[in-house]
């Protein structure tokens, strides 16, 4: 009988060491273990690290090498790069399934003892010696890397209750007890943000990482561990500021570098696949892909802003919160004019700006602005990146003005009209107001006329936003909406002292 073909009903009906001998169980170690599942997935064609995307050709390979060489990994990347993710997922690598002495606190395989408490009952029962299955979810541990993080936590005490209850003097091994790296035996470890471990606690992991050997208070106990270790660890923190302890970096075999979502397209399967839209909110709003290219741009726009701190990243979480506030914003819009339903606006974005505000670190200069502003030019830059996709660049039209197409639209603001789209504006009077403004439904006709109804009035507004954000406009923040208006008019106006947005923005 082959062991590995046995199911795992079959195999929950072994009881015994001696009924697992039987059955041709052999001791394998948890890299072996991770490597020939590896191996039998890749020839089987079967998709691995499932719903990570934009790692295809980059990540992922180097975690299958790792993998496949047995080795300690450790994961390097700023903040949003599936770093955890990744780790949690190697537990689908394991087997379902695998023995263990019962009662024992190391996770002993019966065959291949370690822990005195299994040995003795091995011992003493022989082929009797009860064993119990552990299923591979119980096989992961993980431990964020925090200052108030002691030896004992990690590595073990003496425990002296222990030690009073079964009258056993302080020499006794049997006082131990163990911290989480010996109970994650025949177990995948994870160490969050390693470098933030003290220097004192970080030695502590050399002899297991190298020799198996752990110290607990005197203690020195060859105990051949068998754990598979991962490490995340930030950039700056592993190489500027000396955190991590050069000899512990040594000893991890495989450093894989993580990265953000390197196109839009990426960015969308990431959040849409991330973010909770409830089922309510999907009948209710309804999206383009314009908006969601909007939403990943401002990513991008923020991981090159001068105004951002690049060295801490931009987390993949502000695209996926963003999303939710924007699709949020528009059902509350519904909610307030009783509509059954609607279509997502640009000036929506403005529940976008808590997830910018909330997600990005800023530099002095970002401080000095202010995070609210900082994340509404994310906005307008990320608009101001997608207009010429969509229409002609305004700037080679400065010198040729016959041939302009938005002579009309800045033609009619320079006359002295405005406009005030308002945030929560019912779709009826949202829609006059973008047709009030002549020229702007024959610009939308002319380059998107085959587009849906709902979604030339979207880049109606979006045509706007993309003016002002060329300077052929003046957009000023309104309490409830935005104001257009034309630019040298807006320049020049002197602020009505009844007008409170006025004094606000001037």
């Amino acid at each position: 009988m082959n062991y590995q073909d046995i199911s795992p009903d079959k195999l929950l009906r072994i009881k015994t060491l001696g009924e697992l001998k039987a059955a041709g169980y052999q001791p394998r170690s948890i890299k072996q273990e991770l490597r020939d599942n590896l191996i039998a997935r890749l020839r089987g064609k079967e998709e691995i690290f499932e719903g990570i995307w934009g790692y295809e050709e980059t990540v992922i390979p180097d975690l299958q090498r790792a993998i496949l060489s047995m080795h300690n990994i450790n994961l390097l990347g700023l903040r949003g790069q599936a770093k955890t993710r990744l780790a949690r997922m190697m537990v689908d690598l394991l087997d379902e399934y695998i023995p263990v002495v019962a009662g024992a606190d190391l996770a002993d395989d019966p065959i291949k003892p370690i822990s005195k408490f299994a040995l003795n009952l091995i011992a003493e029962h022989g082929n009797d010696t009860p064993i119990t299955w552990e299923h591979r979810e119980n096989r992961y541990t993980e431990k964020l890397a925090t200052p108030d993080v002691s030896v004992a936590d990690l590595i073990g005490d003496v425990d002296p209750i222990k030690a009073a209850s079964l009258k056993l003097p302080y020499s006794d091994e049997r006082v131990i007890h163990y911290g989480l790296i010996p109970r994650s035996n025949r177990g995948i470890f994870v160490i969050n943000e390693l470098p933030d471990l003290q220097a004192r606690i970080q030695v502590a992991l050399f002899n297991i990482l190298q020799e198996g050997d752990i110290q607990i208070r005197g203690f020195k106990l060859r105990l051949p561990l068998d754990i598979q270790f991962v490490f995340t660890a930030n950039p700056e923190d592993y190489t500027n500021r000396g955190s991590i302890v050069t000899p512990l970096k040594d000893r991890i075999d495989s450093q894989i570098i993580t990265h953000y979502p390197k196109n839009i397209e990426i960015g969308k399967k990431i959040t849409e696949q991330e973010a909770d839209i409830k089922e309510a909110q999907s009948k209710k709003v309804k999206i383009n892909e314009l908006a969601k290219d909007l939403v990943e741009q401002i990513a991008f726009e923020a991981r090159e802003s001068e105004y951002v701190d690049a060295k801490s990243g931009v987390s993949a979480r502000l695209t996926i919160s963003a999303y939710e506030n924007l699709v949020s914003a528009a059902e509350r819009r519904t909610l307030i004019n009783n509509e059954k339903e609607t279509y997502i606006r640009i000036s929506d974005f403005i529940g976008a700006i808590p997830a910018i505000t909330g997600k990005v670190e800023l530099v002095y200069e970002g401080e000095q602005e202010g995070p609210a502003i900082v994340a509404n030019n994310l906005v307008g830059k990320a608009i101001r990146s997608k207009f010429t996709d969509l229409f002609p660049n305004p700037e080679t039209f400065r010198k040729h003005k016959e041939k302009n197409p938005y002579a009309a639209i800045t033609s009619w603001f320079s006359d002295g009209n405005e406009v005030d789209i308002l945030n929560d504006a019912n779709n009826k009077d949202y829609e006059t107001k973008l047709t009030s403004v002549p020229g702007l439904k024959k610009l939308i006709d002319q380059y998107h006329g085959k587009d849906s109804h709902s979604h030339k009035i979207f880049l109606m507004e979006f045509a706007l936003h993309g003016l002002s954000e060329y300077s052929l406009l003046s957009k000023k923040p309104l309490t409830q909406g935005t104001k257009f208006k034309d630019l040298l008019s807006s320049m020049f106006s002197i602020p009505d002292p009844e007008d409170e947005d006025d004094i606000d923005n001037y």
